[in-house]
Order: structure tokens, then sequence, then C-alpha cells
């Protein structure tokens, strides 16, 4: 393998690391920021509640997009805005003007074309592992590392940059991370990644509607689709609603801030581990292990064992769920028209935007309700129906595709009446 074919793998990814980057740091620094301005902390959760809509409603068209205008093209443009919005914030500041309208403003424009650049760069990941000659599952397992390791280090990195130049100066950090990460996307030229194949490109509606259309017919798609994304709904509540609840009451929120981080470290590891073993084991067996491991841990979780014990489940929680998503995405990119790899990928995008919030508001209103310990008893149950779902679903079986699930599949050959017809226009 000549390092010439690695270039856009590595671009990609170093992208990816840059990107998540920058929004680990937004998650500490804009809060903050608010606090500063405002001194309300209700101010802070409205600009993550009011940013939230136009997100999911950026992330349903965000596949279309991709697969109109080209994946390197919409990976660049969502970064440039990106850097755009955040640099707003700090020019504004300059003149002396910085409201909380300000922040609020700029933060929803932001938050606008993040959909687009990560439906883009996972849209690129068997062009890349195509032309590195790499097996597609160690691309996914890589990538998903990668992200998992820059939301482990973005949020540590905002800290310390508020500590040392404030909020808003920490912010030109971000800029300059999304404007890396364009420069570098600029340089995945690999056959898939440029200008869209098709002679027509998918209007908007339709395409989006043929994105969704898609995923449910194929009944492999949609059970991969629901039962994942009813187990992040179930799970990730936990991590960011219930435990910080817990260790707020104890006045430990350095406790707090090392359960997350081991959870993260471990879902690295097994992110790594999937992409060195993925494509010699069964995707569907993989994905039930991961499954198993998030069960086994919410139980363990709900039984309060001390506090060393809890970190130790939480590692082993992050290693055996961290192979969850580099699966569910291997079995998408297999399973999906060259074509149309950017639309139904953005329908898996806007699941995951649409679910989160979703399961962090009930996990909110249960807590009130009946406090810590029967929340995440509750969760760890459902989730065990979920694994108990997906154990029984006869369309999970259809997951592992054969011999040609160990690279990348070339299907760029692929013409225009082979979409649905309304895709086109």
């Amino acid at each position: 393998m000549t390092t010439h074919r690695l270039v856009p793998f590595l671009a990609l990814e170093g992208a990816t690391l840059l990107a998540g980057l920058g929004n680990g740091v937004a998650m500490v620094a804009m809060p903050w920021l608010v606090l500063e301005l405002t001194g309300n902390p209700a101010a802070a959760g409205v600009v993550a509640g009011v940013s939230a809509l136009p997100m999911l409603l950026a992330s349903l068209f965000s596949g279309t997009m991709v697969d109109r205008f080209g994946r390197r093209r919409t990976s660049v443009v969502s970064d440039v805005f990106s850097a755009v919005s955040v640099a707003g914030i700090p020019l504004v500041a300059l003149t002396g003007n910085l409201t909380f309208g300000w922040v609020l403003a700029l933060g929803v424009l932001g938050s606008v074309f993040d959909p687009a650049g990560v439906t883009a760069r996972e849209a690129m990941l068997p062009d890349v592992a195509r032309t590195a000659n790499l097996p597609l599952q160690r691309v996914n397992g890589i990538h998903e590392a990668i992200w998992g390791l820059a939301f482990l280090v973005g949020p540590a990195l905002g800290g310390v940059l508020i500590g040392l130049f404030g909020a808003v100066n920490a912010l030109w950090v971000m800029f300059a991370g999304f404007t890396a990460s364009a420069a570098l996307l600029a340089l995945v030229h690999v056959p898939g990644a440029g200008r869209p194949l098709a002679k027509h490109q998918p209007a908007f509606w339709a395409g989006t509607l043929d994105g969704l259309k898609y995923v449910w017919n194929d009944r492999v798609l949609r059970s991969v689709t629901l039962l994942s994304s009813a187990f992040v709904a179930i799970t990730y509540p936990v991590l960011g609603v219930v435990l910080p609840v817990v260790f707020e009451q104890q006045g430990a929120p350095e406790r707090l801030g090392v359960l997350l981080m081991s959870f993260s470290v471990g879902g690295i590891v097994g992110a790594l581990g999937y992409s060195a073993l993925g494509h010699r084991v069964h995707q569907r067996g993989s994905l039930l292990v991961g499954m198993a491991g998030g069960v086994v841990s919410l139980t363990w979780f709900a039984l309060e064992p001390a506090y060393g014990w809890l970190v130790a489940g939480a590692v082993l929680g992050g290693v055996l769920t961290g192979p969850i998503n580099p699966v569910v995405n291997f079995v998408l990119q297999q399973r999906t028209p060259e074509l149309m790899r950017g639309r139904v990928m953005g329908v898996i995008v806007s699941v995951a935007y649409g679910v989160v919030p979703l399961g962090y508001l009930a996990a909110g209103v249960v807590v009130a309700a009946i406090g810590t310990q029967a929340t995440v008893a509750i969760c760890a149950a459902l989730a065990g129906v979920t694994l108990v779902a997906a154990v029984l679903s006869r369309p999970l079986r259809g997951m592992d595709v054969g011999p040609r699930s160990t690279h990348a599949v070339d299907t760029s050959e692929l013409l225009d009446d082979q979409l649905p017809e309304s895709s086109v226009r």
C-alpha cells in the first residue's frame, strides 16, 4: 500500500478529529459564555434547546444535499459555514455589542450546517476505504474511535481554553479547527467524493422522502435503525441526565467527569477493537454483544456499587458498546446504492438527532418523579427488552452479507434508472 493511497483516509479522519474537537469545545464554551452574559442557567438551556430544532430539520435534508452537491463539496462548505458562525461571536464582541441574542442567533446558524458535514463525512468512508484498500469495518471502527476521542478531549480542552483566554477567545480555537477541517477535506480526492454521478440530482423534498422510503422498505435497515436508535435513546440519558443529577447531589463533579471519561475511553477501545476484528466476525453478533454490554452496565449502575466499581463498569460498558455505531454504519453502507448513500445516511443522522433529545427529556421527567436509582433500573429494563427484540428479530439475521462485506463495494456504475423516480426532477 502506498502512502498516496492513504492520504484521503488520513485527511478525512484528521478533519473528523478537528471538527469533533470544535464541537466538543462548544459544549463547554457556549454555555459558559451565556452564563457570563446573563447569569441565568436557564438561558444556557435555551441555546441548546432552540438550536436542537433547526439541527433536526437540517439533518432531514442533509443527505439530499450530500447526494445533490457531492460529498466533498458539502463537507467543506459545512465546515466553512460552521467556522464563520463561530467567528461571528468574538467579532461581535470586539464591537462591544455582544448580547445573548447574538449568541443565540449565531449558535442556531452553526447548528444548521453541522448535520450535513457529519453525513458527508460518513458517506465518504466507503470511498476512502476502497482507495486505501482497507476493510470497510476497519475504517468504520477507526472513524468512530476518532469521533469518540474528539468528544473526550474537546470538553476538557474547552475548559482549559476558557481558563487561559476566556470563553469568547476560546471560540477562535473552534474557528481554527473548522477551517483546518475544511482544508483537509479538500484533499479527499477519491472516486465518489466529488461531483454527483447521477445526470439528474435529487430534489430536496422528494430526495428526503426517497431516503426514508428506502430505509423503511429494506427490512434489515429498518430493523437496525429502529432497534439501535431505541437503544441509544434509552442508554444515553443515563449518562447525560441521571448521573449528573446523582453527582450534583453529592457535590462531586470531578467524580462525574472521571466516570464519563472512563466510559468514553472504553468506547474508543471498543471501536478500535472492532476496527481490528470487524472483518472477521459476524455483524449481528457484534451488535447483540454491544447491546448486551449496555444492559449489563445499566444494571450495574442501578445497583449503586462503590465508586471504583462504578468506574470499572463504565469502562467495560464502553468497550462492549463501542462497536455498535461502526456496525450500524457498515450495514448501511453495504445495503445502500452508491447514488443514494447520502440520503440514506441522512435518515440515520436525523433519527439520532431526534431520539436523543427525546430520551433526555423523558429521563428528566422520570428522575423528578421517582428518583435516580429507579430511573436507571427502568432504563436497564427497557434496554433489556430492546436486546430481546434484537435477538428475536428475523431481519437482523440478514446483516451479514457474505464475502463482499470485507471491503468497500464499488457500485459507482449504478445508473439513474436504479433510483426511485421521485428522487430526480
